[in-house]
């Protein structure tokens, strides 16, 4: 990744292989690095292999009958490649899932408190860390008491991320933040993220099928197909070269719009594999 000499790489992944069920390969030697305090952008179609990926840095592949087969996954210097989820919390990354998975019968507030279970620095910290949530989601702090299933699917997002926040991690993945929301909504969160990274100085690599808004707000991007990395650059000329724009952001040459599902996946790969 074109980092400076300055930027310390928080997450490097290297050359890494996934397969399901010992026998389905959905990795293909994916190599990608994270510098500390930076946004990065993971983007590709469904099916792709983009939340694989996360999971195979998240440690959350066994439960899926996944295994890495081959590759490295360093994070902060440490060679996290064959610890379990939990162990890779504690080592400061915290995964958003796909989805939105809140605990329906409990208050928004003890959500999100709940991302507090591995912190140890004192109740102190955690009740301040608490109300910096509210700040960086007002919208949150008018429903505190609300049963976090009655949420609109806006809300329970920001309830997903401020709980994964309440962990203190060094870095944040999100799968797909965007995923059946308002346009409105998607931009309020993007938003949020952003503010998250400016003034927490919390790492983030996002997934998502957005690229418009994703590289919006993301300093460096990669594009997957068919389990490997295609395509990368500074977000900045990512948003400015044709193939990216025709086939993630629906722009044509001519200026005119259109979906990316409308554009055959074939077409993709013979020009970038």
């Amino acid at each position: 990744m074109g980092t400076t000499p300055l930027e310390k790489k928080l997450l490097e992944v290297n050359n890494i292989e996934v397969v399901y069920n010992d026998i389905i390969q959905v990795l293909r030697g994916v190599s990608l690095n994270v510098p500390k305090g930076r946004i990065v952008s993971l983007l590709g179609t469904n099916g792709a292999g983009k939340t694989t990926t996360l999971r195979a840095i998240s440690g959350l592949l066994k439960p899926e009958n996944g295994a890495i087969r081959e590759g490295v996954i360093h994070f902060n210097g440490d060679d996290i490649t064959a610890l379990n989820g939990t162990d890779i919390v504690k080592q400061g990354v915290v995964m958003v899932p796909e989805g939105r998975r809140v605990f329906k019968h409990l208050t928004v507030n003890e959500n999100i408190r709940v991302g507090s279970i591995t912190r140890s620095d004192g109740a102190e910290n955690i009740k301040k860390n608490n109300e910096l949530m509210y700040r960086h989601f007002p919208r949150l702090s008018n429903v505190t008491n609300r049963m976090a299933g009655y949420s609109s699917g806006g809300e329970q997002q920001m309830i997903a991320i401020a709980r994964a926040l309440m962990a203190a991690p060094d870095m944040l993945m999100l799968d797909e933040p965007s995923l059946g929301l308002a346009p409105l909504l998607v931009k309020e969160i993007f938003e949020n993220i952003q503010k998250i990274n400016q003034e927490m100085g919390t790492t983030i690599l996002v997934v998502e099928q957005n690229a418009r808004i994703a590289l919006a707000i993301s300093d460096y991007a990669y594009i997957m197909e068919s389990g490997r990395i295609v395509l990368e650059g500074e977000s900045e000329t990512l948003q400015d070269n044709p193939d990216v724009r025709e086939f993630y952001m629906g722009i044509t040459q001519g200026g005119g719009r259109k979906s990316f599902k409308n554009v055959k996946s074939y077409k993709r790969r013979k020009r970038w594999m």
